[in-house]
């Protein structure tokens, strides 16, 4: 599924034009985004949890060369699924 997929089905289920419900999706992520940059976890219940956390610089190796590179230390986006949408990938009830 791509973003014109859900924003048809967002429409279609809450009876809004498509503007409106990319209009919604657009803001719902530009939300998440500003939160996650503020170090702020966002938390809906019942889906997951989109959260901050720092990796650690480490030392990589190039394929191509089989040489050792520094690899920066890095914030990266994580997200952990909430128990309903375990239960809903699963199949259980």
């Amino acid at each position: 599924m791509n973003k014109g997929d859900l924003v048809d089905k967002i429409a279609a289920g809450c009876g809004l034009t498509k503007t409106q419900a990319a209009s919604a999706i657009d803001t719902t992520v530009e939300s998440i985004t500003h939160a996650l940059k503020k170090g702020d976890r966002v938390a809906l219940i019942g889906f997951g949890t989109f959260a901050v956390a720092a990796r650690k610089a480490r030392n990589g190796r190039n394929p191509q060369t089989g040489a050792t590179i520094k690899i920066a230390a890095r914030k990266v986006a994580r997200f952990t699924p909430g128990a309903d949408l375990k239960k809903a990938i699963n199949n259980k009830k």
